[in-house]
């Protein structure tokens, strides 16, 4: 396959999973605004800060209020990282390769962009959000059934499966952080019943609620951090996310698990054993926030490596190469 075939496969996968993400992103705060105590104060900042586009968001919209903080998050056209701007560049790279994907999945991405948009239209008069974004994550989830039903299972679609699952296994660490180290409003709410509350809300952020319970049963952070962190067998957990995108490398490569012949293998089959062999009980010690922060870097080296390994142009090409944002 040719790398810019795969380069572009690769990064609408990533495009759709991070828009998906950031209605989640969104809704975690939605929904915990519906529980706080009378009196707190709405915060909007922290989903800016976690998601690292504070400078740009100031530049642009000043004070973090729920409005400029939602608009900036989903319809911004002049934030690459907006849910609108995800799709878009999703959208492209889908046009680029026509001949590789399904007339399916190119018809389901075209009218997931054109919800968007016309929500964008529309954002000033949106009374529900929550509809809104639910619509987002299940469009997102109705392309993946489409990829998973039509596309054959070779090259391509792994390349399609792995972008999508560095993105989920990114983003899913960002939804367990903006709990843990920012939307808590005070200390003295620790171990409260508001407390569990915020994370019952987080676990619905990633469709996790109900398979949580069914494993652990009450709600403990400490186990909500493994479930979402360490789960072998949840579909929205880091580790299950990284152990699939494993398989997908080593059958675009052919090199047999527990081996490497590339930086991208070696650097995310590194992040795998780390996490087979973590317990929660010394990532809390250490300190959550700095364990997840140490993660996503991580993460963003494999998505380096993969970049180098397989979509890297020549030298003196490099300089010009940019896949939107």
């Amino acid at each position: 396959m040719l790398s810019r075939v795969a380069d572009s496969i690769y990064w609408m996968s990533r495009y759709i999973e991070r828009a998906e993400n950031v209605a989640r992103f969104i809704n975690v705060n939605l929904n915990l605004m519906l529980d706080l105590p009378a009196g707190s104060e709405e915060q909007w900042e922290p989903l800016v800060i976690t998601a690292g586009d504070q400078a740009r968001f100031r530049e642009l919209h000043g004070k973090a209020t729920r409005e400029n903080v939602i608009r900036f998050l989903a319809f911004d056209p002049e934030n690459a990282n907006s849910i609108l701007s995800c799709l878009r560049f999703a959208r492209e790279n889908a046009r680029s390769v026509r001949e590789v994907i399904s007339s399916e999945m190119w018809e389901q991405l075209n009218k997931f962009y054109l919800m968007v948009n016309d929500a964008a239209d529309s954002f000033a008069s949106m009374e529900s959000p929550h509809d809104f974004f639910t619509d987002v994550k299940m469009a997102s989830h109705l392309f993946a059934g489409v990829t998973s039903a039509t596309m054959s299972h070779g090259e391509g679609w792994h390349f399609c499966r792995l972008g999508g699952l560095i993105e989920r296994a990114d983003k899913t660490t960002r939804i367990l952080d903006v709990k843990y180290f920012y939307l808590l409003p005070a200390v003295s709410y620790v171990g409260t019943p508001f407390d569990n509350i915020q994370w019952s809300a987080v676990l619905r952020s990633a469709s996790a609620l109900e398979m949580y319970r069914q494993r652990h049963g009450t709600i403990s952070p400490e186990k909500v951090a493994e479930f979402l962190i360490l789960d072998r067998e949840f579909p929205r957990s880091v580790h299950f996310c990284l152990i699939k995108a494993e398989q997908s490398l080593h059958s675009i490569t052919g090199t047999h698990l527990g081996t490497f012949r590339n930086a991208a293998e070696q650097r995310l089959g590194q992040v795998c054993s780390e996490l087979a062999y973590a317990r929660i009980e010394d990532v809390i010690s250490a300190g959550l926030h700095e364990f997840l922060d140490g993660l996503q870097t991580k993460l963003n080296h494999v998505g380096d490596a993969i970049f180098d390994s397989f979509f890297a142009l020549r030298p003196m090409q490099r300089a010009a190469y940019r896949k939107g944002a």
